[in-house]
């Protein structure tokens, strides 16, 4: 699925976690909203979630994200293969156009319509049609750099925002210390 919206990325590194994206709401060529906040904090803040893709599909799959971890509380992979599960198999979640994106102290997931549930394997992963660009990006300033990880999803977020015409600078940035 291409999404050709947004800008969601994260890194772990140094002890925490960091999640961020961008804020700029586009339909075909055109702005409606800079400053959408396109990161929310779940299970009492233990979780943070991202979306790309069409609103109201990601808010959809949002809830229902939800309603997984409260089913499966502390068990952030168990919740998002459930969800994953549903997503492939429900004839009506599988027409949405949306990716999520969540992490908790110790695990970083991406979830996509396919029945996708994709952890990296450098704690570095971005999503949106600005992605490929933060990802390069943060994978640089995590080699070259003593930035913090918040630090480097925001730098990162700002080069995808210099790139691509999807993305803008009007970054939300989260965190989680990360389980030691």
């Amino acid at each position: 699925m291409k999404i050709r919206a947004t800008t969601i990325l994260t890194v772990r590194c140094g002890g925490t976690v960091a999640l961020g994206g961008d804020g700029q709401v586009s339909l075909n060529q055109s702005i409606m909203k800079a400053d959408a906040v396109k990161i929310r904090p779940l299970a009492g803040g233990k979780v943070l979630c991202g979306f790309a893709g069409a609103s109201a599909d990601a808010f959809a799959l949002l809830e229902r994200f939800e309603s997984q971890l409260k089913d499966f509380p502390a068990n952030l992979p168990r919740a998002a293969t459930e969800l994953a599960k549903q997503w492939r198999m429900d004839r009506a979640l599988r027409r949405l156009e949306a990716l999520l994106m969540v992490v908790d102290s110790s695990h970083t997931l991406l979830l996509g319509g396919t029945g996708d549930v994709i952890q990296p394997s450098d704690g570095v992963m971005g999503i949106g049609s600005g992605g490929n660009y933060a990802v390069a990006a943060a994978r640089a300033l995590v080699a070259h750099s003593d930035l913090t990880a918040p630090e480097i999803v925001r730098r990162s977020l700002q080069i995808a925002a210099g790139i691509d015409v999807y993305t803008n600078d009007q970054i939300v940035v989260e965190e989680l210390e990360c389980q030691s």
